[in-house]
């Protein structure tokens, strides 16, 4: 049995970490699977959705300390465990252009909650609960959380959760705008695979070029923005799936999109 499974239907790719006995914390080799999923995903044609969620009651618990605390390590080696292998999968989440949602099943604490947080929408179970939890142990977020979690709930929230460690449910993560949705825990998985295949369904050149723009837009000023738009206007405008779209709406019908 993997300890992290990787599987595509209906043009749904679905990661699931996969060690529930553990609580999906996750060891370097899941790491190094995790980015090769995502790559893949990423380059994959068939691909036009990615779902990320864990096995068991657990979304992920974080690193498996076990794993990380038999070895001693000098600040170099430290530093490059993080850059050269657990950073590698915010990296490859940034290089995605297609949507990432996450299905929180359970807890979701450290470097698990920030790599929900690298999703671009996260769905939770109505069990789910969150926590930065690295300052318990005396550790900075060394997953992102200190740059993710101030862009979605804004710098006072997330130096908040940052600072104390506190665990949050799935009704506070709502209300501060962590996650989009929260469902019943026995239908969490299908309203998030019904959501990820509303995505799946869409244009798929305009759906990841959308994408691009929001992602862009965090950096750029107005003008940038706009100017970027308008080239992504006139190349979508071109293609076969665009006129499509219009034939479809025109004739009342449900379209089919290539991806060209």
């Amino acid at each position: 049995m993997s300890a992290l499974e990787y599987r595509i239907d209906e043009s749904i790719a679905t990661i699931t970490l996969n060690r529930p006995n553990r609580m999906n914390a996750f060891t370097m080799e899941m790491v190094d699977r995790w980015a090769a999923a995502l790559r893949s995903a990423e380059r994959d044609d068939d691909v036009r959705a990615v779902l990320v969620t864990g096995s068991g009651k657990a979304f992920c618990s974080g690193v498996d300390l076990d794993e990380f605390s038999g070895e001693q390590r000098g600040p170099l080696q430290e530093k490059q465990l993080l850059t050269d292998r657990v950073h590698q999968v915010a990296l490859a989440m940034d290089e995605m252009s297609k949507p990432v949602i996450a299905a929180v099943n359970g807890v979701a604490v450290g470097a698990g909650m920030d790599m929900s947080l690298m999703c671009d929408i996260r769905f939770a179970a109505a069990s789910a609960r969150f926590s930065e939890g690295y300052i318990r142990v005396g550790l900075v977020p060394g997953d992102g959380g200190c740059y993710y979690l101030p862009r979605i709930v804004g710098t006072a929230t997330a130096l908040r959760l940052l600072w104390t460690g506190e665990f949050i449910d799935a009704a506070e993560a709502k209300r501060i705008g962590l996650v989009s949705e929260v469902y019943p825990d026995d239908e969490l998985i299908d309203r998030a695979r019904e959501f990820a295949g509303l995505l799946a369904r869409q244009a798929p050149i305009a759906v990841r070029m959308i994408k691009r723009s929001v992602r862009s837009a965090e950096r750029q000023d107005l003008r940038t923005a706009l100017d970027l738009i308008s080239s992504h206007q006139a190349v979508v405008t071109s293609t076969q799936d665009s006129k499509e779209a219009f034939t479809a709406f025109r004739e009342r019908r449900t379209p089919v999109f290539e991806g060209r």
